[in-house]
């Protein structure tokens, strides 16, 4: 009777998974999704517990699990209230890896309790179990690693001692030999582990590689290419729980996991096609921008009130918004900005989003509703692009990498990317501190055309001037 209703509630959670992650398809259904999605966990951690509880033994150790989920949830909602929008991604790529790590450490501790008390010729459940603790190992121990470094490379670096040291991008051409060594290394100790189940040190060596693995893995890949990259540890978290799920016996453990490994696979697909790249060239070709370009030009910074002359009258407003408008928090200056030439002028205003703008997908999306911006307003590239030419005025606010024509050559880091045509606009505008380059470390041609005009500064600071004159004329 008790199986019945466990199955039951886990099926509830498997159900509300499902629809959590259904409704985080759109914005506007996606605080919705997170709800269903933290129904989902409650109802699946309950039923575990309870589970647990009619076992023979019972529960062991009350005292320590309570403490696990009280202190695992404070640090949780700690992290979440005080990270800012500009730190996200970075917040996203850590939880990857932990949730990796959890799922190993799961698998590791079960298959310790499985050598004590299970006969070494259990046959085929002596050889299931042994593969999916050595690849939930190989997944878990990996994507921690890989997660961490993918961590601090969105961030820029580290801050010792208080001394900021940048995140190195390294990969010489044959590191590709040692990632496959490496990888067919692990398979041979997962064999290996098959023969000798009680062996614990092929355990520890496929630990030890696995972690090597995640880190060379992630070490060539420059910062243009970092979503691609955190998409794919977010994949490889959840295949590492279906993993876990498999050895403990889990069923919403293995339905979680695939809804996670599936649901990030496709949208590592759809990053890579965003940028026009192969996921095998983004893990073994280095690109994504290793060094920076040294800026050989200049170009004279326009002020507020000229803009707002140039915005005045203008008939159609395509804005950019790019991770400066992230770091600076302006969204809410931006959409007074539309407010009022809406209401001033007629002008139609839309808002041109880049499916890899910011550092993860969805970040200008989440940004913009923040500050209630309209969602019909926020129009994708492909849709977007062919109404340029016929904008009077272009305002990108920060964006560098996802405007920059220098895509549309051959050559460079960024080569073949599809980019934002904001070029083709009759006159751009461009919020930005400095001249200085993207995240791919490329020079932007658009800076230095006759029809860009250069505000620089502050994001914020600069559109709380420029709607300031606006408003004066």
């Amino acid at each position: 009777m008790l199986s019945d209703w466990v199955s039951f509630g886990y099926l509830i959670s498997a159900i509300l998974f499902v629809m959590g992650l259904k409704k985080l398809g759109h914005p506007r259904t996606a605080p919705k999704g997170n709800q269903y999605g933290m129904m989902g966990m409650a109802v699946a951690v309950l039923t575990t517990v309870i589970d647990m509880n009619y076992l023979p033994d019972g529960i062991v150790g009350w005292t320590i699990i309570g403490s696990g989920l009280i202190i695992g949830s404070l640090i949780g909602y700690i992290m979440a209230v005080k990270v800012e929008m500009t730190g996200m991604p970075e917040l996203v790529a850590l939880f990857n890896g932990f949730g990796g790590a959890a799922s190993a450490l799961v698998a590791l501790s079960e298959t310790w309790k499985w050598i004590e008390t299970t006969s070494p010729e259990s046959g085929l459940a002596t050889t299931v179990a042994v593969i999916a603790a050595g690849l939930s190992a190989l997944v878990g121990w990996m994507t921690l690693t890989g997660s961490l470094l993918a961590m601090y490379k969105l961030k820029g670096g580290i801050e010792v001692f208080g001394k900021w040291i940048r995140t190195p991008t390294w990969g010489p051409t044959w590191l590709n030999p040692v990632k496959g060594l490496l990888f067919i290394s692990v398979l041979a100790l997962i064999y290996l582990s098959i023969e000798d189940p009680t062996n614990t040190d092929y355990i520890w060596a496929i630990i030890a590689i696995s972690c090597l693995l995640g880190i060379i893995l992630v070490l060539p890949i420059g910062g243009a290419d970092m979503p691609v990259v955190v998409s794919l540890l977010n994949s490889l978290s959840g295949i590492a729980a279906a993993f876990t799920g498999f050895i403990i016996n889990n069923s919403v453990l293995i339905v979680a996991g695939s809804l996670v490994g599936a649901s990030g696979l496709i949208l590592t697909v759809i990053m890579c096609k965003a940028m026009n790249r192969q996921l095998i060239d983004v893990l073994f070709k280095s690109f994504g921008g290793s060094e920076k370009q040294e800026l050989t030009r200049t170009k004279a910074g326009t002020d507020a009130e000229e803009v707002a002359m140039m915005a005045d009258g203008a008939q159609k407003i395509i804005i950019v918004p790019g991770y400066g408008m992230a770091v600076s928090q302006c969204q809410h200056q931006v959409k007074e900005f539309a407010d009022l030439m809406a209401d001033k002028f007629g002008t139609e205003i839309k808002y041109a989003i880049h499916p890899v703008a910011g550092r993860m997908p969805g970040h200008m999306n989440v940004l913009l509703a923040e500050a209630n911006v309209p969602y019909e307003q926020l129009i994708e590239m492909d849709e977007i692009n062919p109404e340029f030419p016929e904008c009077d005025m272009a305002i990108v606010i920060g964006a560098n990498d996802t405007c920059n024509p220098a895509a549309r050559t051959g050559e460079g880091p960024l080569a073949g990317m599809p980019i934002i045509d904001a070029d083709q606009a009759n006159t751009v505008v461009i919020i930005k501190r400095s001249l200085s380059v993207g995240y791919a470390g490329v020079d932007n041609d658009l800076f230095y055309e006759d029809k860009t005009m250069m505000l620089f500064g502050d994001g914020k600071a600069m559109m709380t001037q420029l709607n300031s004159a606006i408003k004066e004329l």
